[in-house]
């Protein structure tokens, strides 16, 4: 299998954390979400798949309604979704995905994070050339289904990488084939249980254990800020 399969290994366990970062992450989505396509999810493809997600993730109903809410109000939050970069400690590269109502404080809280644990602050395409911006699906199985076959009908709507793994499908694809793959996964009547946009690097750094310490120092700070999203890394 794939980069794209291990890499979704390595973080199976990490990737957003407890549940309170979950659905504080799902609710920003959803705003978002909402502000940008409206809240009918009948006519919001991202929303609708968010919902999804917040499901699968057993987001309460009324924190789902309450997110869809906010971002109607005349007093909704506006945020805005930003990307910093740097290098950890021993040289691993950094991408911090955000969504936040303040840059201003966000930047500083990263730019002190990368200070503070041994890592350092960097510009704009400084390490995202390392990392490939992928679409990912969880699909439930169908019974009966030629997963070869599902194989050859998504390569023509760009398909990187599908396997099975403990009973659902997993889907990787470009980033920009995410509507066209969720177009016909839904049209075929597959149950989409999460989707995500992932940065899977093109080459890992292998470092000691004493090594990845120091790194997983950085990243679990950074991933305790609640404007952080996301922080993807290509150590090993």
């Amino acid at each position: 299998m794939g980069r794209a399969y291990e890499f979704r290994k390595a973080r199976k366990m990490k990737r957003w954390g407890n549940m309170a970062r979950v659905f504080t992450k799902l609710g920003k989505d959803i705003e978002m979400s909402v502000k940008s396509g409206g809240p009918d999810p009948a006519s919001n493809a991202r929303l609708r798949l968010l919902i999804q997600t917040a499901r699968s993730e057993n987001m309460p109903k009324e924190n789902i309604d309450r997110a869809i809410k906010r971002a109607v109000s005349k007093d909704s939050t506006d945020y805005k979704e930003m990307v910093y970069e740097g290098y950890a400690p021993h040289g691993v590269a950094v991408v911090v995905e955000t969504a936040t109502d303040n840059p201003t404080r966000t930047v500083a809280n990263v730019r002190s994070c990368f200070n503070k644990w041994g890592g350092s602050f960097g510009t704009m395409g400084m390490t995202a050339f390392l990392f490939d911006r992928k679409c990912s699906f969880k699909v439930a199985m169908k019974e009966g289904l030629d997963i070869e076959e599902l194989e050859l009908e998504l390569i023509d709507f760009g398909l990187d990488e599908i396997f099975v793994d403990e009973g659902e499908i997993l889907i990787y694809a470009e980033f920009t084939n995410f509507g066209p793959i969720q177009k016909y996964l839904e049209e075929n009547k597959f149950e989409i249980r999460t989707f995500a946009f992932e940065r899977i690097p093109n080459d890992t750094k292998e470092l000691t254990p004493e090594q990845q310490a120091d790194v997983e120092k950085l990243i679990d700070k950074m991933e305790e800020d609640e404007d952080v999203t996301n922080v993807f890394h290509n150590m090993r």
